[in-house]
């Protein structure tokens, strides 16, 4: 492609960054987007050889479920680059992604330097803990190397970048659908990639020899194997043996000695890891963007070629105090128990901690501290008008966290996205009308734009954050009223009179908070977590983490709306609904992990 040109009307290539067997790389800006900076974005033309008519065919319709693969693992996490749109013009096949402004680890692991093992532990912690969540998925990235990992520069975070989806597509001669592509860096390709059947693991070794290179300072396909095949490597370094344990089965031959996925090998590197290890993040990042500083001998024309650069001292600074320790406040807050029949039984002063994070123009979101414990997830079978998928009954650990204290309000959402889809409007009213996608993409935004890693809440965190160490149908006791939430008042649980029917969603606050200090589990509007839809608890997690099914496309929703029954207002109740579905009584309600 030729520089300056435009495609589709709307992305103005700017320069060539890159080109490889599948394809080429250009830097581009966005001209749809109306703000006189244009955003940039990565533009990939993907190479495909003189295919006949039935060939083109073929890659075509693969093309098409490749790129749905990418933009599903770009709204997994806010460390994977989003799909902004995929296209065809003529025979050529594009993808135009989201621009990630950082190095990549070429620049920090450089060949001929060795990384200390506190250094290469955090680092592989950073990468195995994106990696967890497109394992879930059952997605195999198939091509982690140093030039494929990035550290972002607003925030020092890991970045997994060019999954091997689409290469598999467009490599090579593909002349039928069985045909899988080799796709892969020499060095960190395992035997069965190589034979064309990459698994979980696959990636796991991969990632294993990458912190084999950033301990040695050699590239993994310069080293030597022993007549079993193992790589031979321990003896370039000094490290303990707990950690060369598991690099060893990281990279070991054979797939079925290996870790199989993300979480094992995360969990194997925690449980081995120096208990005198610090966090050593500020200290890389200070390492990597003091290389990449523009010097002053470099033109204007020349710095405006290494975007990546412009605003080196600024984002240093701001890189640097977001990866401190966040300010804790105290609040107090009055809970409030009933009796079966709804009425007050008593009230309690109660305390929490809380971050306040600044979203711009005065307006703030208050992430309340939620203690770790252990809880009974579900409901008993003697809980009035509880259904089926609420069983069975199973204990879950959940680490410490924080969470949203109340919904988001349409300023909070309006402030990130400058959107407010909200049917009933009011600034402190929660904004309603998200879909699970939007949702998303919202804590991807936050997440840029402050540093840190928001999310949606997995459905165990929600039901515990709503539970508050209560047992009982609600937090406030056995029953519920319309003094205490907002749902229909002209249905009622058991006993209770009929109440009120708002027709609308109120402000957040209004009602008594339970015991963590968080207001509005019970109605108001639904909640979405990270969780597809199961319909029982068969087989669920037990240590909090998100429960996620590829083949079901349903994703949970929790906590009842204005809008429904008070029996769907339980903290057991669980409701789902398509990632695309927006509705006048569906919010969201953010978790932040440190």
């Amino acid at each position: 492609m030729n520089i300056r040109q435009i495609l589709r009307n709307r992305y103005k290539i700017i320069k060539k960054i890159g080109s490889g067997g599948f394809g080429e790389t250009y830097l581009a800006e966005d001209l749809g987007i109306p703000v006189d900076l244009k955003p940039k974005c990565v533009v990939k033309r993907l190479k495909t050889k003189n295919l006949k008519n039935e060939e083109l065919k073929w890659v075509k319709q693969a093309f098409r479920k490749e790129a749905a693969t990418l933009y599903n693992i770009g709204n997994m996490h806010p460390q994977i680059p989003n799909l902004i749109e995929y296209f065809q013009e003529k025979n050529q096949f594009y993808l135009v992604q989201e621009f990630i402004d950082g190095v990549d680890l070429t620049e920090t692991i450089p060949l001929g330097q060795k990384m200390s093992e506190d250094e290469v532990i955090q680092l592989l912690q950073e990468i195995l803990e994106v990696l967890e969540v497109v394992h879930q998925q059952n997605i195999i990235h198939r091509d982690i190397n140093p030039k494929n990992i990035m550290r972002r520069r607003v925030d020092g975070k890991i970045v997994l970048i060019d999954f091997g989806a689409v290469k598999q597509v467009v490599c090579g001669n593909i002349v039928e659908p069985n045909f899988t592509a080799v796709v892969g860096t020499p060095g960190f390709i395992p035997f069965e990639q190589c034979n064309g059947k990459p698994q979980l693991a696959s990636d796991i070794y991969a990632v294993g020899m990458l912190g084999i290179q950033a301990l040695t300072g050699i590239r993994p396909d310069k080293l030597d194997f022993n007549r079993d095949g193992e790589v031979i490597w321990l003896d370039k370094v000094n490290i303990s043996d707990d950690f060369a344990e598991v690099l060893t089965k990281m990279v070991h031959s054979r797939v079925s000695q290996r870790y199989q996925n993300a979480a094992e090998a995360l969990q194997a590197i925690n449980l081995r890891q120096n208990s005198t290890s610090q966090p050593i993040i500020q200290t890389i990042l200070k390492k990597i963007f003091s290389i990449s500083k523009p010097t002053a001998s470099k033109s204007p024309s020349s710095q405006i070629n290494q975007p990546v650069n412009q605003t080196q001292n600024i984002s240093t600074l701001k890189t640097i105090s977001l990866l401190e320790e966040p300010i804790l406040r105290t609040f107090e807050f009055t809970t409030v128990r009933v009796d079966k029949k709804g009425k007050s039984i008593g009230k309690k002063t109660c305390e929490a901690k809380y971050l306040i994070e600044k979203l711009g123009d005065g307006i703030t979101l208050e992430m309340v501290e939620i203690p770790g414990g252990q809880f009974i997830m579900g409901s008993p079978n003697s809980e009035q008008k509880r259904r089926n998928n609420e069983s069975p009954q199973h204990q879950v650990t959940i680490p410490s966290f924080f969470m949203s204290r109340y919904t988001i309000t349409q300023a909070q959402y309006k402030a990130i996205t400058g959107k407010n889809p909200a049917k009933f409007k009011g600034e402190n009213r929660p904004v309603d009308c998200v879909s699970w996608d939007d949702a998303v993409k919202f804590c991807k935004k936050l997440s840029q734009k402050t540093g840190r890693n928001y999310r949606l809440p997995t459905e165990a965190e929600w039901e515990y954050a709503c539970r508050a160490g209560t047992t009982t149908p609600f937090y406030f006791g056995e029953n519920i009223t319309t003094e205490l939430a907002n749902y229909d008042g002209n249905y009622t649980y058991t006993s209770t009179p009929t109440g009120t029917f708002r027709k609308e969603t109120t402000e957040v606050g209004t009602f008594p908070p339970n015991a963590f200090g968080l207001y509005d589990m019970h109605g108001n509007v639904w909640e979405w977590c990270q969780d597809s839809c199961h319909y029982n608890y068969q087989g669920s997690p037990n240590d909090g983490s998100a429960w996620l099914n590829n083949l079901n496309p349903s994703r949970i929703l929790r906590g009842g709306s204005w809008y429904v029954v008070p029996s769907n207002c339980r903290s057991a109740f669980r409701y789902h609904g398509t990632r695309i579905l927006s509705d006048i009584d569906i919010g969201i309600r953010l978790v932040l992990c440190f």
